[in-house]
């Protein structure tokens, strides 16, 4: 370590002290020697430009961990995380605490993507002509209308009362498709180009990891950037990186993008060329075709893999349709060029859109999984790498440039490899800190006998029916997590007949007011599947036992998981040992992590999979946990649950 490196780790130290400006700046903050260990080595990874993979137990405080050593820096510095929800904690809690403590004044700046944005073009082609709305939809616009005046930012998260999927959204954003760009006349009061230009001035920039991968893949089409060059990287919830890294690097089209292009092809006839009818005919068509090959893969959700799809004589006529459609769509957009920004765009538009289409319908290209999936409206079809290693260790290999990825699941056990591997980081330092919390007083793990089969039918049912006793003990909350949906709502039906709690369940409410109503209740449970599995902070007694149904292996049928076991067939390797065993392995980790929040917490985690005790890879997964007591029987909780009262 170099000199400066060494006296940048004594302020560290310094500052994470007894009696260091953190602790007279943060009411409640305890200096924690985990906490010190991952900021020196943050620090040391900013000098060195090694790659730093660190994984640091729940409870290290890795936040401040890493936002220390990027303020004490100086350096111009992207910090990237899981999800809009962390980056707007990020950015608008712990920055700030630590920017006071610290007094640090250089700009920082958060960026989302442009879908978060208001588009003030797209607004005001609504003055003209309003699509058809349901009348929330009606009443949402107006919320927009409304709020128009009174922000600076355009963020419509910012907006009170409008639904997370309100109808009016994509009629109000731009996306890539639709945006004029420099063409557009409010470019100038551009929300997005505001959002982008106070980013390249800021020292510190929040992103999210959609958006940094985003900018990765918009870059190598050698089109601009979305964020700024910087001098280091740091990414946290780093676990879930290579399947995101994959969504960007590969390519996806979507029947909602033509259904968009018909719509919006229909405002701009009735606002720049009116007397062209034959636009909206031409729209007309794009959709009905679009919503015919929707209809050709059925009428419930489901995704495959899409080479097999493709061979139906359905699906081929579907296509053959709406490629026909698209052709017809370009001579007579072709005719109206000229007339107006709109209209040149949308024949833009097509003609990407057409070049996409074509793209993820070439299935015999090499190294990518082709798959389609289908939800109750629109059928998407996908083109995804088999690995990212090798595109991503191109941009590890820049100069100059430091690279610190962090979660408090990146380890398999004590190796870091399954991660390294899948991002291509060859020459990287790894470090695995413990949780500080004291898993042996604070918690008890049960793996009960006498479970159903993993396969046997109605298993929610008789998994919920056998564990109401133990519920009923639990003095707080409870989340019961589970692998499926439809084990989730034979669970939650059971909870609701038997129980007198209160019984919430994912999709009933949006997360973020499922999560008040369970801490207010401070006795509810909380029915989920996957999207509770990580991302969420309960402390106290409202969350005092964790139930996990399965252990979460990824569906076999998985279309992409299905094209990465083949590859690894090809290649003579072990695809269950190598992939689906680790991947199971750090989302189990993260549903675990859900129980103990805080030094106070106590709490019982229940796995009903007797998997975990009777297959040779459960010590793999009771390895990868924090050393809680064990047992195998619920009524031996008791003593312990007593204990919450």
């Amino acid at each position: 370590m170099d000199d400066d490196a060494t006296q940048s780790g004594k302020c560290l130290t310094a500052l994470f002290q007894a009696q260091g400006p953190l602790v007279q700046a943060i009411p409640g903050f305890k200096p924690r020697a985990a906490q010190i260990e991952m900021a020196a080595a943050v620090s040391q990874a900013l000098s060195s430009r090694q790659p730093l993979v660190i994984e640091a137990g729940t409870g290290t405080g890795k936040t401040f961990a890493y936002l220390a050593p990027v303020l004490a820096s100086g350096k111009k510095v992207i910090l990237s995380t899981g999800s809009r929800n962390l980056q707007e904690q990020l950015f608008h809690r712990d920055l700030p605490t630590l920017m006071n403590a610290m007094d640090y004044h250089q700009p920082v700046a958060l960026l989302k993507g442009r879908a978060n944005y208001i588009c003030i073009e797209r607004l005001n082609l609504l003055n003209h002509s309003v699509p058809h709305l349901s009348e929330a939809g009606l009443a949402d616009l107006q919320r927009v209308r409304r709020f128009m005046p009174m922000t600076h930012s355009g963020d419509i998260g910012d907006i009170p009362g409008l639904a997370e999927r309100s109808d009016v959204l994509p009629l109000v954003t731009s996306n890539n498709d639709n945006c004029l760009g420099r063409e557009c006349p409010h470019y100038d009061d551009c929300f997005l180009v505001k959002a982008r230009t106070k980013a390249m001035e800021a020292q510190i920039v929040v992103v999210n990891h959609h958006l940094f991968f985003a900018d990765m893949a918009v870059r190598d089409t050698g089109f601009g950037q979305l964020i700024p060059d910087a001098d280091a990287y740091i990414l946290d919830e780093a676990h879930q990186l290579p399947d995101i890294a994959g969504q960007y690097f590969g390519q996806s089209h979507s029947s909602r993008q033509w259904l968009d292009l018909a719509r919006d092809l229909r405002l701009a006839q009735k606002v720049e060329a009116k007397d062209m009818v034959q636009i909206s005919k031409v729209a007309e068509q794009i959709e009905r075709h679009a919503q015919d090959l929707r209809l050709c893969f059925g009428y419930d959700s489901s995704r495959g893999q899409l080479r097999p799809q493709l061979a139906k004589p359905e699906i081929k006529h579907a296509l053959e349709r709406l490629n026909d459609s698209l052709s017809f769509a370009y001579e007579v957009l072709k005719l109206a060029l000229g007339r107006g920004e709109q209209l040149d765009q949308g024949f833009e538009r097509l003609v990407s859109l057409r070049s996409q289409l074509a793209s993820v319908m070439d299935i015999e290209q090499q190294g990518y999984s082709f798959w389609y999936e289908c939800t109750r409206l629109h059928v998407s079809f996908h083109k995804t790498p088999l690995s990212v290693a090798e595109r991503f260790s191109a941009e590890l290999a820049k100069e100059q440039v430091s690279w610190i990825f962090t979660s408090a699941t990146l380890a398999v056990g004590t190796s870091f490899a399954h991660f390294c591997k899948d991002m291509g980081l060859d020459d990287s330092r790894t470090v695995q800190l413990e949780s500080p919390f004291d898993y042996t007083l604070q918690s008890r793990l049960c793996v009960p006998r006498y479970l159903p089969a993993a396969n046997a039918p109605n298993r929610g049912r008789l998994l919920a029916e056998s564990l109401l006793d133990t519920l009923n003990q639990v003095p707080g909350g409870s989340f019961f997590l589970c692998t499926s949906y439809k084990a989730m709502h034979e669970v939650a039906e059971v909870l609701r007949q038997q129980l007198d709690r209160t019984i919430l369940v994912q999709g009933e409410d949006n997360k973020v007011r499922l999560l008040e109503k369970f801490g207010q209740d401070g006795r509810a449970i909380l029915v989920a599947t996957s999207s509770f599995w990580e991302g969420i902070d309960v402390r106290g007694q409202a969350l005092q036992c964790v139930v996990i149904d399965k252990l979460p292996f990824s569906a076999p049928d998985d279309p992409q998981l299905s094209a990465r076991l083949e590859d690894c067939r090809r290649k003579g390797e072990d695809g269950f040992a190598s992939i689906q065993l680790p991947k199971a392995i750090i989302t189990l980790k993260q549903g675990v992590g859900r129980l103990i929040r805080d030094v106070s917490d106590k709490g019982v985690l229940i796995i009903t999979d007797d998997r975990l005790v009777n297959r040779a890879y459960g010590g793999d997964f009771l390895n990868s946990l924090p050393a809680m007591p064990r047992t195998r029987s619920l009524s031996a909780l008791t003593p312990f649950l007593l204990t919450l009262e």
